[in-house]
């Protein structure tokens, strides 16, 4: 978890780039983190802030 926002923006990218998967960045109480958007059940307590897709859209 990480109280720099512009830094979790970058490893979120960089996650979904690397393991080629969507990856979704949060924010929970003031901190962000960042999971496979897979790992994220519709239940969690979680502010979504991005998705990141490894692959450009159309």
């Amino acid at each position: 978890m990480s109280h720099d926002l512009s830094l979790a923006q970058s490893h979120a990218f960089q996650l979904s780039r690397d393991l080629m998967v969507p990856v979704t960045l949060f924010e929970v109480d003031g901190e962000y983190g960042v999971l496979p958007s897979d790992e994220i059940d519709a239940d969690d307590d979680l502010a979504v802030v991005h998705e990141y897709m490894p692959w450009p859209a159309h």
